[in-house]
């Protein structure tokens, strides 16, 4: 009978069996490091905002804050240059006391006087070796490396292409003459809030306000519109006539559509620009139909949005207070829908109307003329009408981004690009923006030529097509908070985590 019994292995071949073990690990080990150095050196980086100078789109570190008024909660940047620090540096504990800020819905000065906690920058990957493989987009949030100091990377938006034409018209950009409109998924980040109905000071007659004490910035004037009695955010309206009523946005009382940011110091908030590129937006609900609507100026010219028996409208109406009708679409609202969702905006020379999940939108032209004269000391108005029976809840107001042309860091000069200074960019040269514009140093205040191997300049303004580093596809990483007191930031923001949408070429956006 064969013995079948198993042999005991010898204390050699146990060693030797460990040895290949371990072997085979520092192999997959090694392994796995080298394909992750590829993936770092040739597909995708990770990279920190270091400053503010794209906020509110990505974050360079800043302090939480919530209005000591209204609650309203938004993020304010941290300047090392007033604390006496180095560039890209924070205290060691990690606190500073912020600079004074406006709060973007309701107008409250807010002055600190105690250190709080200093939030750091958003993290992103960056898609790299991309634009050798295929041509920049116009509105791609670009890393690229920095003309003047070539040894350092920054993040900008790319707004010129090679070959085009670059000129800044009351904060709009266009190219070769033409408007250049953003992709609906850039201006949705782009979006700056102006006033929010949902955040209501709790003392009012603090000072410290635009005005010194807070006025609701809503307007009644012989109107049945009224607060309602036990929710103060929701506006009622209970007429019996056919009569239009009324009410209005009034911002000499509330924030004044300046193309400012809370993420900056207020104090020069009554000098920046307005900005006359708006959206409103609210729900509505209505027992029996009625007719409601919105209307927003430019310059002087208004534009309405309303909705009337199962139709949606976008109108303009002319001098002599006549409604000259643009374009109208008939619809069939869900009568699922308690609350009906309303969006009227007027942005880059396009209306654009939603209710519900339908959409309506008319061209006014692409021309800096088309709708007239350009009158950028017209201050913009925002008003919201209806008949019948309508409540009306989570009503918000905002701006688009504005390009400013002026005054950057205290300067005088009119910047490149802007409005009478165009800019003609030539062969692999492009042209870089931040969304934070009147705190972003770009390519329209760049002063010194850049810098190539071997002597080589570049044109000031311009960064070269064989400086391009890669495209910004992701915050994987948004500012996180501490699990306790002491501890670091190790707790990721989940709800902050993002992709950052890219742009377009088509001559249609």
């Amino acid at each position: 009978m064969p013995d079948n019994s198993e042999q005991p292995i010898s204390t050699k071949e146990r060693l030797n069996n460990s040895l290949s073990e371990i072997f085979s690990i520092v192999e997959w080990l090694l392994v796995a490091l080298i394909l992750a150095l590829l993936f770092r050196a040739f597909i995708m980086e990770a990279y920190r905002i270091p400053t503010g100078s794209m906020a509110h789109s990505l974050n360079g570190d800043f302090f939480r804050v919530r209005c000591q008024q209204c609650g309203y909660r938004f993020d304010h940047g941290f300047d090392t240059s007033e604390h006496g620090l180095a560039r890209y540096t924070v205290p060691a504990d990690g606190k500073a006391t912020p600079r004074r800020c406006r709060c973007p819905s309701c107008g409250y000065d807010l002055i600190f006087e105690n250190p709080i906690d200093i939030d750091s920058g958003d993290r992103i990957l960056v898609l790299k070796c991309l634009y050798q493989w295929r041509h920049p987009k116009r509105w791609d949030v670009s890393v690229f490396k920095d003309p003047q100091e070539p040894q350092s990377n920054i993040v900008k938006r790319l707004i010129g292409m090679p070959g085009e034409l670059i000129e800044i018209i009351d904060g709009d950009v266009y190219i070769d003459g033409l408007i250049a409109r953003k992709p609906t998924k850039v201006q949705n980040v782009l979006w700056v809030p102006v006033y929010d109905n949902n955040y209501q000071p709790v003392r009012p007659d603090e000072g410290s306000f635009s005005n010194s004490y807070w006025e609701n910035p809503i307007i009644f004037d012989d109107t049945d519109w009224r607060v309602d009695d036990k929710d103060p955010t929701k506006f009622v309206l209970n007429s019996d006539d056919s009569r239009m009523h009324w009410f209005i946005y009034n911002c000499l009382e509330g924030n004044r559509f300046r193309a400012a940011y809370a993420y900056n110091d207020s104090s020069d908030y009554e000098q920046m620009p307005y900005c006359s590129d708006i959206m409103i937006r609210f729900n509505f609900k209505t027992d029996y139909g009625g007719k409601i609507g919105a209307e927003l100026s430019k310059y002087g010219i208004k534009f309405r949005a309303s909705a009337d028996s199962g139709r949606m409208i976008i109108s303009r109406i002319d001098s002599d207070g006549e409604e000259l009708q643009l374009a109208s679409k008939q619809i069939n609202l869900s009568k699922s829908l308690s609350q009906i969702p309303f969006q009227f905006s007027n942005v880059d020379r396009l209306l654009v109307f939603e209710l519900g999940r339908n959409r309506l939108s008319f061209d006014l032209g692409r021309t800096y003329d088309s709708i007239g004269p350009i009158n950028p000391d017209i201050k913009p108005q925002v008003k919201i009408f209806a008949s019948g029976v309508i409540e009306l809840s989570n009503l918000a107001i905002f701006r688009d981004i504005h390009y400013t042309e002026h005054e950057f860091a205290g300067m005088n000069s009119l910047a490149r690009g802007a409005s009478g200074n165009a800019f003609q960019l030539e062969a692999d040269e492009f042209f870089m923006l931040g969304d934070n514009s009147p705190s972003s140093y770009d390519s329209r205040w760049w002063e010194r030529d850049g810098r190539g191997n071997d002597g080589k300049r570049y044109r000031a303004g311009c960064v070269p097509r064989e400086y391009l580093f890669g495209k910004a596809v992701m915050v994987y990483w948004p500012s996180g908070y501490k699990p306790f007191k002491d501890w670091p930031a190790a707790v990721p923001n989940i709800g902050r985590i993002r992709f950052i949408y890219g742009g377009s070429n088509k001559k249609s956006e």
